[in-house]
């Protein structure tokens, strides 16, 4: 009996904790259809575009040398560490992360703040012995990527308030390992993985992209850069004049391409003006709206450093690409002095549409062509896949997203390496439907259904129709439509998340902690200075509170506090999966302990008879 229940005991413990360590697999690219309807061969060609792409973001190395411009040096310590940590991971083996702040009064624009991102890392990088990028460049020996992540974050409050200012830094419910530990991927480290598709293709180049989105190109991606400037965009066939007005198109940044493939760009404009701006380029045969992103040559990185010199060495002046450079690079100068009349003198803007025009001499001067191949697109397809986390209500809903069984939420979890809804958790008593996504969790008695979780520890849980992202609690009630962020609770009660609310916990650097609340569907820039619910501060509060802060130093107390929860919460947690088990297994064995003891005592009594 003794050795039974031993046995039977073993058993039992092994069962309770189920664990769930899924070896990541890749997902198989669906085969393209060989039937003759056109519309199923269109759709499986595309299936599996998006899915070559995502395989090769899984699988490509990426920049040589990835640029990430903060707003704070506390923020760029951050990253600097966080990045090297996640060479292999997030970042090729090989690659060098150089994290910088833009120490720029009144904030440079994201063309001077490109190039002044570039003087500073370029300087970084010969401080840590790692040469000089802007000649490795013109060799056309390495590639850059520059990441922008300047921003309050307004409307994705107050989840930015609990990276204390620290945007790029929101979480996404997928673990990674960073520094030997799993951690939830941030939003940064998930727009590098998406871009890295680029890098393969722009040795020689700097390109630049914006940290909060990230897009599944439909097109096949790599290409032979021929311009010296080229920008991503979705293109499509030049639209009527009743299309550009059905589709909105006056409403966006638009690059179009002639057919010799050079491009210009306009700025909300209706159908006509567009026509009258875009006469110089001849016929025009595809349009589509600007990503924003872009690349350059060494050759042109060069000369725009060298034409606003002045301004960067001063720390003076705020010009942007669109307005600033493409447009008087492509437009001519009635049509650029059009467009910008709206927003300076017209003195001013033939004033900086002629210093624009002497900067492409000086351009002509290096390459005697380049006028033809000066300004590109780089199509990302009509049919890509957008994933914005710039706003709350985006944040929540492509999170619950990857609840789904369609084909968008499958890449979404295939990009996020997500080898399976349950993957490096452990669930002692919970249970859990076929639609929720459990990442790296540790849960005691309760249920999750309809859900989203990451790096929650629980003793008991209550989760339905929720996102829950780095909690530490006792226990945790959460509603349909909430999501619960940052936070650790050591109390009896828990966490308890409403319906359609997010909370956040905002910590400060002494340990204490905040929590904020907002609805999950609210715009939270119109109420950035508005005192929602019970929120012991406003939006802005918050934000002016973390200007000072260490982003490091506070993410390693919460880290240090969230631990020392996590150990109390699990040892109790294992403690009653074992009085439980040993129960279990007592009671299973009280039946043929009787039926023994029964039989033993009927032998016995036989003997004695037998005897007498």
């Amino acid at each position: 009996l003794s050795l039974s229940l031993s046995l039977s005991l073993s058993l039992s413990l092994s069962l309770s904790r189920i664990v769930s360590l899924v070896s990541p697999a890749p997902h198989p690219t669906p085969p393209l259809s060989k039937m003759a309807n056109p519309t199923l061969n269109r759709k499986n060609t595309l299936s599996a575009l998006l899915w070559e792409n995502v395989q090769a973001m899984n699988d490509e190395s990426g920049f040589d040398v990835v640029i990430v411009c903060c707003g704070t040096q506390t923020q760029a310590d951050y990253w600097q560490s966080r990045l090297e940590m996640g060479k292999g991971v997030v970042l090729g083996e090989g690659s060098q992360p150089l994290a910088v702040c833009e120490d720029w009064d009144g904030g440079a624009g994201n063309a001077l703040g490109t190039l002044y991102a570039f003087q500073k890392a370029r300087k970084l990088a010969l401080e840590l012995g790692n040469g000089d990028i802007l000649a490795k460049l013109q060799e056309g020996s390495i590639s850059v990527g520059m990441y922008h992540t300047a921003g309050k974050g307004t409307r994705l409050a107050p989840l930015p308030g609990s990276e204390n200012n620290n945007k790029p830094g929101v979480k996404l419910p997928a673990s990674i390992d960073i520094g030997g530990r799993p951690r939830a991927i941030t939003i940064l480290e998930a727009v590098v993985k998406q871009t890295s598709i680029y890098a393969d293709s722009r040795k020689g180049r700097l390109s630049v992209f914006w940290g909060d989105q990230v897009f599944i190109p439909s097109v096949h991606v790599p290409y032979e850069p021929r311009h010296h400037v080229d920008i991503l965009c979705s293109l499509g066939p030049m639209p009527s004049a009743e299309e550009w007005q059905e589709k909105g198109l006056e409403k966006y940044g638009l690059i179009a391409v002639n057919a010799a493939g050079q491009a210009a760009q306009v700025e909300k404009v209706d159908y006509h003006t567009a026509q009258e701006l875009l006469a110089d380029l001849g016929e025009v045969t595809m349009v589509g709206t600007s990503l924003g992103s872009f690349s350059v040559s060494s050759v042109m990185l060069d000369v725009l450093l060298d034409e606003f010199s002045t301004e960067l060495k001063r720390k003076s002046g705020k010009l942007d690409t669109d307005p600033h450079l493409w447009m008087p690079m492509t437009l001519p100068e009635a049509g650029y002095e059009l467009i910008m009349g709206r927003k300076i003198s017209p003195h001013r803007a033939r004033a900086h549409y002629s210093r624009v025009q002497a900067m492409l001499d000086a351009l002509k001067a290096r390459d005697a062509s380049c006028m033809d191949r000066l300004f590109g697109a780089v199509n990302v397809g009509r049919d890509s896949i957008w994933w914005d986390y710039g706003q709350l209500k985006l944040y929540y809903r492509n999170m619950m997203l990857l609840r789904d069984d369609t084909e968008e939420a499958s890449l979404a979890r295939s990009f996020l390496g997500m080898p399976g809804r349950t993957h490096g958790s452990e669930l002692f008593g919970t249970s859990m439907d076929g639609r929720s996504v459990v990442q790296g969790c540790s849960l005691g008695a309760g249920r999750v259904t309809n859900s989203v979780l990451c790096n929650v520890h629980a003793a008991e849980i209550d989760a339905d129709g929720c996102i829950l992202v780095n909690i530490t609690a006792k226990k945790i009630t959460a509603r349909p439509g909430s999501l619960v962020y940052n936070v650790v609770d050591d109390t009896d009660a828990g966490v308890i998340a409403d319906e359609n609310v997010a909370l956040a916990g905002v910590w400060r650097e002494d340990g204490s902690d905040v929590k904020m609340k907002a609805y999950t569907s609210m715009d939270t820039g119109k109420l950035w200075e508005q005192r929602e619910f019970d929120n012991p501060h406003t939006f802005k509060e918050v934000y002016d509170m973390n200007l000072l802060t260490d982003v490091a130093t506070i993410e390693k107390r919460r880290q240090t506090r969230q631990s020392a929860a996590q150990r109390e919460i699990l040892s109790n947690v294992e403690t009653k999966a074992r009085d439980s088990s040993v129960q279990g297994a007592i009671m299973r064995h009280i039946p043929g302990f009787l039926i023994g003891g029964a039989a033993g005592a009927l032998a016995l009594m036989l003997l004695t008879r037998n005897k007498a």
